[in-house]
């Protein structure tokens, strides 16, 4: 081919090209100007707009927060604390019929958290992918943070705006109110997204230790979980904690369970709990918890802190059980309760709520382990679903305040057992 006949041919080529991408240029800088501006709309719905403070006002998921904070939630027992039952509503949740049967809606998790943990619902949702019941503690400055921010979540991440209840709990003198006036605690949100709100909470996740919010204010622990677990119409519940994750297709597993067989109203399903060094990746199955179990990478829950606390479990022979990788939850074998022990559990809706005078650190759950004992509930070890615990519980990461709030709950749960003789008169049960 003759050398001007070659150059042509190039032109024409890499005229082309250069058009490809030219159009490409454009259609990039429409995405994301597209992108920018529903990104924008989002932002103006959550925080008003400067621009046109009217744009939003139908937006469904504001009107029913309004209605939420309207109502000035409700006071608990003790007149201490102010509940905001259902604050934010999944779309599960507000898709659910009136009077429908709740075994429709099988399990749900609940949990409970401050604002400085709250970063943790990222991975449990990412591993749980179901119904969440989220009962959050606030004081001062947090309630109105805590408000502004599961609205946000609601709002810029579809998996919580699909799956998860938020229920906010602060001090009775307290209130909640809309977040519109903390728009400069959000800037940039429109272009992060999500992502940006959840990197919003891993800044707070350092505020406070647990259980040390201030000098006078306690976490009622025992008050949360109750709140968690009435805020979900699910037939049985899984209450843990929120730095927790539970074995991958549990949910499923425990829906195939349901099929076969309905568990008794007086049993309970234990997932023997354990805990992972935070440079290891979560087990999602039996195989590979075991694995990292024999070398040390996970060891039982709590087994530094309060070996007893979880020894009933019988870590040995859970572990040496063979277990199927899929199908149905099996139940491995039962046991009776002895004290301390405080296991993690699915139950049905009927099981015994929580003692709320239970607060800060110390006997909050063995307190109700031990109600359910004497109440004639069977504790049924599953073989092949577990929890893991984020991290190593050691003694130096605890509050300075902890063996005296420790001594304070031991005195209360004496006197909690005196009165469960009288709550079960007839129980020849004891703690």
């Amino acid at each position: 081919m003759p050398f001007s006949k070659k150059c042509s041919v190039f032109k024409v080529v890499l005229s082309a090209l250069l058009i490809v991408a030219l159009l490409q240029l454009i259609y990039l800088s429409f995405l994301s100007k597209l992108h920018g501006k529903e990104q924008r709309y989002r932002y103006s719905e959550l925080f008003g707009s400067k621009k046109n403070p009217h744009l939003g006002e139908k937006n469904t998921k504001k009107e029913r927060l309004r209605y939420s904070l309207s109502s000035g939630g409700i006071f608990d027992n003790s007149g201490q604390y102010r509940i905001y039952k259902n604050l934010i509503k999944s779309d599960f949740s507000t898709s659910q019929k009136p009077g429908a049967d709740p075994r429709s809606h099988h399990l749900s998790l609940a949990t409970h958290t401050t604002i400085n943990n709250l970063h943790h619902l990222d991975s449990l949702l990412e591993r749980w992918r179901n119904p969440l019941s989220v009962a959050i503690f606030a004081h001062g400055q947090d309630v109105r943070f805590a408000t502004a921010l599961v609205y946000a979540l609601s709002l810029f991440c579809p998996q919580v705006q699909e799956l998860v209840d938020f229920h906010l709990v602060c001090h009775s003198e307290e209130t909640a109110s809309f977040p519109e006036q903390d728009r400069e605690h959000f800037a940039g949100l429109e272009e992060q997204g999500c992502p940006g709100v959840f990197a919003k909470l891993e800044s707070h996740r350092d505020k406070y230790q647990n259980y040390a919010i201030g000098s006078n204010v306690s976490y009622p622990n025992n008050l949360l979980r109750n709140v968690a677990r009435t805020g979900t119409d699910a037939a049985y519940v899984l209450v843990i904690d929120i730095d927790m994750v539970p074995s991958a297709d549990l949910h499923h597993q425990f829906v195939t369970m349901l099929m076969r067989r309905e568990p008794p109203q007086d049993e309970v399903l234990v997932l023997p709990a354990f805990e992972i060094r935070h440079t290891r990746k979560m087990p999602a199955s039996k195989a590979e918890l075991v694995q990292l179990y024999q070398v040390g990478e996970v060891r039982p829950f709590y087994e530094e802190l309060c070996p007893r606390c979880q020894a009933p479990t019988n870590y040995s022979r859970w572990i040496n059980l063979a277990a199927k990788s899929s199908g149905p939850l099996e139940v491995a074998y039962t046991l009776n309760w002895v004290d301390p022990w405080e296991p993690f559990y699915i139950g049905a809706k009927t099981v015994p709520l929580y003692d709320e005078n239970f607060k800060q650190y110390g006997f909050n759950r063995i307190s109700q382990a031990c109600e359910l004992h004497i109440a004639g509930f069977r504790f049924s070890v599953v073989s092949n679903a577990f929890l893991v615990h984020r991290g190593f519980k050691v003694q130096g990461e605890f509050h300075s305040r902890k063996d005296e709030e420790n001594r304070r709950n031991r005195l209360l749960f004496r006197s909690f057992k005196e009165g469960l003789k009288t709550k079960y008169p007839n129980s020849p049960r004891r703690c």
